[in-house]
Order: C-alpha cells, then sequence, then structure tokens
C-alpha cells in the first residue's frame, strides 16, 4: 500500500514541478516584454532595476507555479468532482486570489525594497507595495494569470482524458501515421453486472459504475498501465511490454484493483448493496496504433491480440477464476518468488479459434 501511496506523492509532485516550470517560463516571458517594451523607448535605466525585475520575475514564477501548482493538483481538480460545481469554482476563485495577493506582495516587497533601498519594517515600503497592489496594472495581472489557471487545468483535464503519456504522444504526433507496436492487453470485467445493474437501476448503477472506475484507477496508474477503453462495465488496460513485464506490473495492477475495493467494500454494501469484483484476461502481442478520427480524434489499436484477450477473458467464469493470462505472456513474466504462483488451466479453445490457447491463473 505504502508503494503506490508513494507512486501516488510521486506522481502529484511530477505534476506540481511541471506546473511551476511552465510558468516561471510564462513569467519570464511576461519579464522580457516589458524589457523590450522599455529599452524600445530608452527609459529602461531611469525607471526599472533591471536585474531586480528578472530576478523577481524568476521568484513570482516559483512562488506562484509552488502554491498554485499544489492548489490545481491537490486541491482544485477534487473540488470539482466532489463538490457542487458553482460552489467549487468559488472556492478556486477565492484559493486563488488569495495565493495572488500572496505572491503580488511578497514579489512587491522584493522589488520595491531593491528599488528604492527600504528595509522591510518601514512603512514607506508598505505603502508604495499597497499602492501598487491596488493599481490597474495589478488587475491586469490578475486577470491574466487568472487565464493561465484556466488554462492549464483543461491541459491537465485534457492529459487526463487520454491517459498519463498518451497525451504527451498525441501532441508530439507520435501516431500520426499507424505505426506496429508489442503490448500487453487486459480486460478488466466487473463480476455479475447484469444482476447488479437490474438491482440498481439505471441512475444508481451508473453512479456505481463510475465510483468502481475511480477506485480502480490508482492501481492501473501506478502499475504504468494506460486506460485504452471503458466499454460498458468493462476497462481496457495496455502497457508497453517492458512497463508491463517490469516487476509482473499488469498482474499487480490487477491485485491492486481488487484490493482497493476489498478495502472500500463498507461503502459499497452501505451505498449500493453490493461489493464489486473484477475479473480479468491477459495477453499480448503486436498491434498496429495510429490516430482516427476527424471529429473526435483519438488513438486506437487494432490487431488479434485483442480478440484474443477478450476471449481469454470471457473464459473466467466457466473457469471458475478471477483472472486468467496467456502461456506466451507467462513466458514474458519474471515473477516474483512466493508472490504469484502460476497454476495451469490447460489447453482452451477460445472462441472464433482454430488453435487451442495455454491458459494459466495466478
Amino acid at each position: 500500500m505504502n508503494v503506490f501511496r508513494s507512486n501516488k506523492l510521486r506522481s502529484q509532485l511530477k505534476k506540481v514541478l511541471y506546473i511551476t516550470i511552465a510558468w516561471t517560463i510564462i513569467s519570464l516571458i511576461q519579464y522580457f516584454n516589458v524589457y523590450s517594451i522599455f529599452v524600445e523607448l530608452d527609459v529602461w535605466p531611469e525607471m526599472i532595476n533591471a536585474r531586480a525585475a528578472f530576478a523577481g520575475s524568476i521568484l513570482k514564477g516559483i512562488l506562484a507555479g509552488l502554491l498554485g501548482g499544489s492548489a490545481l493538483v491537490f486541491l482544485w481538480d477534487s473540488w470539482l468532482q466532489t463538490k457542487n460545481y458553482a460552489l467549487g469554482v468559488l472556492y478556486i476563485i477565492l484559493t486563488f486570489t488569495a495565493i495572488f495577493v500572496f505572491v503580488s506582495v511578497a514579489i512587491g516587497l522584493f522589488y520595491t525594497s531593491r528599488l528604492h533601498g527600504l528595509a522591510i519594517y518601514e512603512p514607506e515600503l508598505w505603502s508604495l507595495v499597497f499602492q501598487d497592489l491596488t493599481g490597474l496594472s495589478t488587475l491586469k495581472h490578475y486577470l491574466f494569470w487568472l487565464f493561465v489557471v484556466d488554462a492549464t487545468h483543461l491541459v491537465m483535464l485534457v492529459n487526463d482524458k487520454y491517459g498519463p503519456g498518451m497525451f504527451r504522444d498525441f501532441m508530439m504526433g507520435k501516431y500520426f501515421r499507424p505505426k506496429r507496436e508489442e503490448r500487453i492487453f487486459m480486460f478488466l470485467d466487473l463480476r455479475s453486472s447484469t444482476t447488479i445493474a437490474e438491482r440498481l437501476g439505471e441512475e444508481r448503477y451508473f453512479n456505481f459504475i463510475k465510483d468502481v472506475f475511480k477506485d480502480a484507477t490508482p492501481g492501473i496508474v501506478y502499475t504504468k498501465g494506460e486506460i485504452y477503453q471503458y466499454v460498458g462495465d468493462e476497462i481496457v488496460i495496455s502497457w508497453k511490454t517492458d512497463e508491463g513485464i517490469r516487476n509482473a506490473s499488469c498482474i499487480r495492477c490487477f491485485y491492486e484493483i481488487q484490493r482497493i475495493l476489498r478495502q472500500k467494500a463498507p461503502y459499497y454494501e452501505a451505498t449500493y448493496g453490493v461489493s464489486p469484483e473484477f475479473k480479468a484476461g491477459l495477453h499480448y502481442g503486436h498491434v498496429m496504433a495510429g490516430e482516427i478520427g476527424v471529429i473526435k480524434r483519438d488513438i486506437a489499436f487494432s490487431g488479434d491480440v485483442l480478440n484474443t484477450t477478450a476471449r481469454i477473458q470471457s473464459k473466467c467464469n466457466e473457469l471458475g477464476v478471477n483472472i486468467l493470462l496467456s502461456k506466451p505472456l507467462l513466458d514474458q513474466l519474471a515473477l516474483p518468488p512466493n508472490t504469484f504462483i502460476p497454476q495451469k488451466i490447460g489447453n482452451i479453445l477460445l472462441r472464433g479459434k482454430r488453435q487451442e490457447v495455454t491458459l494459466f491463473t495466478v
């Protein structure tokens, strides 16, 4: 559990770091924009301490990135998901305003004290900072950074939509032309979904699935899995082969999800009267990967490995197990001793296949 918590925290801190770097660059762009204007007007030496302004821009970007980035990653995104939307937006604006005022005052004290040679305890310094804080230029900066926050949050949402790593690949045009890749796939299907849906009704079942998928996500993300598709009550997960076989991550993913759902069982029993449980099929092989669509462009995989993985998963009920994987995949895995013990199920003829596939459970 501690491993997954530390991985989650590491991922969140990495996001804060990226935001801090990006916002520091934006702050420096603002500085150079103002610098170029003053240089063209030939008024810089008389009006501005260039070195202090440059240092202040860096400090502003770092402070804004650390505080605003932390708020975005740890608070604001969660508020929008868990609170009334209007209330969540109000909380975000209020905390953003507080952070903006704090950063503006800190930078104002830093820069103005150097420009006028004033100590931090002198009333004149605070008067100058307050005068600058209530000026029209501060309002302009407030609106600009509010836009930066909105744009950053939009990028985070799009990244979540495509999944970690996939958004970067999409932006870099990695799959603009189809390419052949070797990947591991896991088809993760909710047990007794039809019975649960009939018992809960449409609205409660939708909320149930939403909760289950949310709770399953950490186990996927922190074993380096990529969520390829949600298909009804099924999650299709993919790994680049080297990522999936490292530390048997593709197997660990399934058991981590099961562990989380067992831990959350009291919540599900109290809220829905049922505890969710998954069954899974795993296989690996080559697929073609590329962008498809015009209006709703996406990255898609195609190949026999997906069909075979789906057929393997469909055998879980018949064979009375929660997880099945093919022998070719098992041969690639270096299973940790005394952790995952493979048990041969047998040579099984899958629907639509001419040759039998040797299946194992762990």
